[in-house]
């Protein structure tokens, strides 16, 4: 699809979040690999099944590119804002660091 397709733009998946949501209680952080492992990619869901089937199908922009994708690590939380917070430090070069080291 086309960039400037509406259908190929992919909402903002904090906006779908719901925290508390029965069965799924758990907010994830996760970080993708593609088959090379040259690339990787952090996000936050509720639901990893279905996260990573939007990779995997080209629907996420930036990830389309280098499919298919597999979960390296995955961290669950209880509330949205720890999450965020969490991949916003993963997205910071200490947090790659971090994450090369530990993950």
């Amino acid at each position: 699809m086309d960039r400037s397709d509406p259908r190929s733009r992919t909402p903002d998946v904090r906006s779908t979040l719901r925290p508390g949501k029965p069965g799924m209680p758990f907010i994830y952080v996760y970080i993708l690999n593609d088959r090379t492992g040259r690339h990787h990619y952090v996000g936050v869901t509720d639901d990893l099944k279905d996260r990573l089937g939007r990779h995997n199908r080209g629907e996420v922009i930036h990830t389309s590119k280098h499919r298919p994708w597999k979960m390296q690590s995955v961290v669950a939380f209880d509330s949205l804002q720890k999450a965020t917070a969490f991949e916003r430090y993963l997205k910071s070069h200490a947090g790659r660091e971090w994450a090369k080291r530990h993950l």
